[in-house]
């Protein structure tokens, strides 16, 4: 049987654990494959995925900045993909690229059950409006999270965001710049990219209520920042990116191979070794 060929495509994406990842799922379920990281800069996505397809791409993971163009480009989107207006998992099929989204599903596996976060209720900031926020935000609401609040340097992507999830009596989308005003929260969760630069936005230290968490969907240095306000404000969990990024690429595994690997192996392996260098795909 030839060996099946699948992708990370990113800018940049030399930094990405995921070829790393798919390896250990590989070895640990027995599937003979190649993953492989292709850096495509957004004028040449297109170009780089269908040569990557001419030479035989079964399957791709999209990372920044590229999850929402990707799921302009699929001939079918799956209800996930479609509600985050974004995707992150493509499948070759014989009438084009089928687009899912797995960001949402392996944010909430990570908070809930590797580090058992009760989400009910939780009065949640998301900061930042982009590829990987649009994927997440769903979930979290479907996961039963209270009021959630959207805020973006941008004012308009956070308004957009906040129409697109449809839910008005509970999405609210709010200047970044008043973020002071708004109170404390349960669950502050940084999907920004700007943190890639060492660049935190201005976060006042009250900002997390008692016991509240702090969550970066970046992970090693991109993480950093974020989390040090977080144990400066006190927050009762400070926890990175890197757990979503494994159970994510999990569901994609699923997806293309119809089994799910192990995760927690694979976690404490990118944990143990220090491989945790560079942001969350």
């Amino acid at each position: 049987m030839p060996v099946q060929r699948y992708a990370v495509i990113g800018h940049p994406v030399a930094h990405s654990l995921s070829p790393r990842i798919h390896a250990a799922f590989a070895r640990q379920t027995g599937i003979a494959l190649e993953y492989i990281a292709i850096d495509a800069a957004p004028e040449d996505f297109d170009a780089a995925l269908a040569a990557f397809a001419a030479e035989g791409g079964v399957g791709a993971n999209i990372t920044l900045p590229h999850k929402a163009h990707a799921a302009q480009i699929c001939s079918h989107l799956s209800e996930a993909a479609q509600r985050a207006g974004a995707a992150n998992t493509l499948i070759r099929t014989a009438t084009g690229w089928h687009g899912d989204n797995t960001d949402g599903i392996g944010l909430i596996r990570d908070l809930t059950d590797r580090h058992g976060l009760d989400l009910r209720a939780r009065r949640t900031l998301l900061i930042g409006a982009g590829g990987v926020a649009k994927g997440v935000a769903p979930a979290l609401l479907d996961a039963g999270i209270g009021d959630l609040f959207i805020v973006n340097r941008t004012p308009e992507r956070a308004d957009a965001l906040a129409d697109a999830l449809a839910q008005p009596g509970r999405v609210h989308p709010r200047y970044l710049d008043d973020v002071g005003s708004l109170g404390n929260f349960d669950l502050v969760i940084n999907a920004t990219s700007a943190t890639r630069d060492g660049v935190l936005p201005s976060l006042p230290v009250n900002l997390i209520a008692p016991r509240g968490a702090a969550v970066d969907l970046s992970y090693g240095e991109a993480a950093v920042a974020f989390l040090a306000w977080g144990r400066s404000a006190r927050a009762h969990d400070c926890i990175d990116g890197l757990g979503m990024l494994v159970e994510q690429a999990a569901e994609s595994f699923l997806r293309w191979h119809k089994v799910r690997p192990e995760t927690d192996a694979v976690y404490a392996m990118l944990r143990d070794r220090d491989a945790v260098l560079v942001s969350a795909d």
